[in-house]
């Protein structure tokens, strides 16, 4: 089965990043890079434009990235360009950035409560999900969701801990309906 764009370039970034000893600074030109694409419309619409031959994107990406980002990360655009896969530089970077964290023991947890916590809980929170996974570190996300009740949903990767109100509520309505009692019998 043939690896996905992604996973190709992403892949070849990293050992590179490691070969050379520049992970940490490869790390902060892809999140940078992928601001510049997420935050700017028009360079994605430019460099999608079928009008817009290859020669004149590849003069984009150097007017743009050239001077501001490692050579090795200029490269990487330009032979996404010219491989056709300009679209996929958000993907290939989100991959790249995977396994940087990946490689640093570094998480990636969002965390969805009803109310705002406090820094004092933030740290709890963070500090307990330390004690209980194999990171070393966790970049962490929080997000207000008034329809939990109470209690919090937590996402790292594909592993989700729900211990919010709602879920509760619904686990017990299924849990219910699920109960058939015949007409005049008593629950014991």
């Amino acid at each position: 089965m043939a690896k996905l764009v992604s996973n190709v370039y992403g892949d070849a970034l990293f050992e590179l990043a490691v070969e050379s000893g520049k992970i940490d600074d490869f790390l902060k030109e892809a999140e940078g890079v992928i601001d510049v694409v997420k935050s700017n419309d028009g360079f994605s619409q430019m460099m999608n434009h079928p009008k817009i031959n290859k020669e004149e994107k590849l003069q984009i990406i150097d007017e743009i990235f050239k001077g501001r980002v490692s050579d090795e990360m200029v490269g990487l655009l330009r032979m996404l360009e010219e491989k056709d896969h300009s679209k996929d530089i958000e993907t290939v970077l989100n991959y790249f950035i995977d396994r940087v964290f990946d490689y640093k023991k570094i998480g990636k947890a969002t965390v969805s409560t009803p109310m705002e916590l406090t820094e004092a809980q933030k740290n709890d929170v963070e500090k307990r999900l330390l004690q209980t996974t194999d990171y070393a570190s966790f970049v962490m996300t929080y997000k207000v969701d008034p329809e939990l009740i109470g209690g919090m949903v937590i996402r790292i990767k594909d592993r989700v801990i729900d211990s919010s109100i709602k879920t509760q509520i619904s686990k017990l309505t299924h849990e219910l309906s699920n109960i058939q009692l015949k007409v005049g019998e008593c629950a014991p």
